[in-house]
């Protein structure tokens, strides 16, 4: 199992120095919108982390609607081409679907026609993906953030209409908590889960609030998930609690 942490690239160093194994940074950070000669500073830019960039987050801005009447498919198009490929370019292999933004259904809009849309949209992701060999996983939102895809089963419902290699789910401690949705859904749904994200209350860092950890650790060991688990949480005193909540981790997951 690898550890990591969801942050920007100038915290590398700091992450590295913890005994991270990773850094899971945005999609967004790479400006999939910009001209290829601004990308290219940002390259070097990951090119000189002491860290791997396994895994990207946050695959759509906001403004980027891929459900509902104002879906542009061309700039969608255009958009996931360049911003896979430079994901494939920093070295991560795996992306995160959440973007509750961009993915919630508009008042009013049909929810089997919002289902069919993200479906559509995957579809073309999982072209542009499995090529540069990436993989997609759906992220499971709590209601606040997202009006679709709350839940671990409802997020495979739709990996499997999209029957695509490259896509496949994540679970989010935290969201699976908000939710109140139960832990063995993971063992129950091992085969598709791919990606894990943890935090702690009011989502904290880990080790700071009440949130089960026994118990994620218990299903994950069940599920046989020996994958990476990436830290998600709002931070109140990065510097010293990213080595509080690693050394947290690393003794939950019983890890040298």
């Amino acid at each position: 199992m690898k550890l990591g942490c969801c942050a920007s690239i100038d915290k590398a160093e700091t992450l590295y120095q913890a005994g991270y194994d990773f850094i899971e940074c945005t999609v967004l950070s790479l400006k999939p919108e910009a001209p290829d000669t601004e990308f290219q500073s940002i390259l070097k830019t990951y090119e000189a982390s002491p860290i791997p960039v396994a895994t990207c987050n946050i695959l759509f801005p906001r403004d980027m609607k891929i459900v509902g009447e104002n879906v542009n498919d061309k700039r969608l198009q255009n958009y996931l081409t360049t911003a896979l490929e430079r994901v494939a370019k920093i070295g991560a292999d795996t992306i995160v679907f959440g973007s509750g933004g961009a993915r919630s259904v508009p008042v009013g809009f049909s929810r089997e026609k919002a289902e069919e849309q993200i479906i559509q949209c995957l579809n073309v992701a999982a072209d542009i993906a499995e090529p540069l060999q990436l993989t997609i996983v759906i992220e499971p939102l709590n209601r606040k953030e997202s009006n679709i895809i709350n839940s671990i089963p409802e997020a495979i419902a739709i990996a499997k209409k999209v029957n695509r290699k490259s896509i496949q789910v994540l679970a989010d401690f935290y969201h699976m908590e908000e939710e109140g949705e139960a832990v063995s859904n993971i063992v129950a749904n091992r085969e598709f889960i791919k990606h894990i994200h943890v935090a702690d209350t009011d989502r904290l860092a880990p080790g700071t609030g009440k949130y089960p950890f026994s118990e994620l650790v218990d299903q994950l060991k069940l599920a046989n998930y020996n994958g990476r688990v990436s830290i998600e949480c709002n931070w109140q005193h990065f510097d010293s609690e990213v080595n509080e909540s690693f050394e947290f981790l690393r003794k939950q997951f019983q890890l040298g």
